[in-house]
């Protein structure tokens, strides 16, 4: 797993391309907000299936696999399971290296569970 902070006023999408490269990867699941021309060329370029629902200010709608696009909600899931703690969903740690370091080790129990 690769995790990446980034600011609250920044788009998570602009840190994805960072995040899955040099991964081997067969699909990728996301939301809307990933559905940019430079992750979904990326995503291309290393022959993974791209499972992102298209904009609506896109002119032509991706074929989108609703069966795969079903497992996104594992991630949601997970992601549900992190903010179990308060540590993290709260925000307690004044500086980016500790809160980074404690969901590390979250996400870890987490995967072990």
């Amino acid at each position: 797993m690769r995790l990446a902070l980034t600011p609250g006023q920044q788009a998570n999408c602009t840190v994805a391309a960072d995040l899955l490269a040099g991964l081997a990867v067969g699909a990728v699941l996301a939301d809307k907000a990933y559905d940019t021309n430079a992750l979904v060329d990326q995503l291309n370029q290393a022959g993974a299936a791209v499972v992102v629902l298209s904009k609506r200010s896109r002119r032509a709608a991706r074929e989108l696999d609703r069966n795969l696009y079903a497992d996104r909600n594992k991630v949601e899931r997970f992601f549900n399971r992190l903010k179990q703690y308060c540590r993290l969903a709260t925000r307690y740690d004044k500086t980016a290296s500790s809160f980074l370091a404690f969901a590390q080790c979250a996400t870890t129990f987490v995967w072990l569970l």
